[in-house]
């Protein structure tokens, strides 16, 4: 039996190999399934198992697991791609029989009515009718998320958004890391639905406030609507689909959508979730 991560060389994948170690697991008891073995060199050097496949290729993903293995499936990033990817991994894992499939969802799961959400509640469907014991890890929007960006709004003096007074609870991608590895090295979390989420609820004028107060700079929030949120962000390079995504997902911000805070997050990982002012400073540091 291995503990197998799928997005291995992503992001969120690699802070969860990373929790793995710490916690202990054996390297030899960790897989990491990747498309490109060169990308995850150092992984093996440290003597986790490399499983090369691609969402893409379903006829690769048929070596990717075994029977007893504890998977956990990372969304694809490929938005509008990610069902068919999906599915691929959630029918190889019937096929080899894994004793659990764990699935970085999306805060809200079923009644979450953005349309980043679409595919997930396809997938979390996928998996339930797959009749493989899941836990769906319905993550919330990282801190990471807007402190990763931040010198435009360094450069310009503003956080320009559309979500009016709304509210994120967010958290630090490695908090959700951290909740994938206790469920993974965990008992008991078969056909669970975490709603994951920051222990405090912030708005855009505080996020603002944070930045400014952190940076020394005159930082405030400009709210703008729907279409000229748009035209700023297609304006800066995002392709216009991903623009309209974050858009609406701004809105969402604004009906309170993402401003849930369960508790679930920091129950599954036995602390507080980490600050938005200490993302904000890391993003600080660059």
């Amino acid at each position: 039996m291995s503990l197998v991560i799928t997005g291995a060389t992503g992001h969120l994948g690699r802070l969860v190999i990373e929790g793995l170690l710490t916690a202990g697991v054996p390297a030899g008891e960790i897989a990491a399934v990747v498309r490109d073995k060169d990308r995850a060199a150092d992984l093996a050097e440290r003597g986790v198992e490399l499983r090369a496949a691609d969402y893409n290729a379903p006829e690769t993903l048929r070596g990717a697991f075994a029977a007893g293995d504890r998977v956990l499936l990372v969304s694809s990033s490929e938005v509008g791609r990610r069902v068919a990817q999906h599915g691929a991994v959630v029918d190889a894992a019937r096929e080899a029989g894994v004793a659990l499939l764990a699935y970085t969802s999306i805060l809200g799961g079923p009644d979450a009515d953005f349309d980043l959400a679409a595919e997930h509640k396809v997938t979390e469907r996928l998996i339930v009718e797959s009749g493989l014991p899941y836990t769906f890890l319905r993550n919330g929007w990282y801190h990471e998320n807007y402190t990763e960006h931040l010198a435009p709004v360094l450069e310009h003096g503003t956080v320009i958004a559309s979500a009016g007074e709304g509210r994120v609870a967010s958290a630090a991608r490695a908090d959700y890391a951290a909740a994938a590895v206790a469920v993974l090295t965990g008992e008991g979390h078969e056909g669970k639905a975490y709603e994951l989420s920051g222990d405090v609820a912030w708005s855009m004028a505080e996020y603002a406030a944070e930045v400014a107060a952190q940076s020394g700079k005159g930082i405030s929030y400009t709210d703008v609507p729907a279409e000229r949120h748009l035209a700023v962000l297609t304006g800066a390079g995002v392709p216009e689909p991903m623009a309209a995504i974050l858009v609406d997902v701004d809105a969402a911000v604004g009906r309170g959508r993402l401003a849930g805070t369960t508790g679930d997050l920091a129950r599954l990982i036995g602390r507080p979730t980490t600050p938005l002012a200490d993302a904000v400073s890391a993003g600080l540091r660059g």
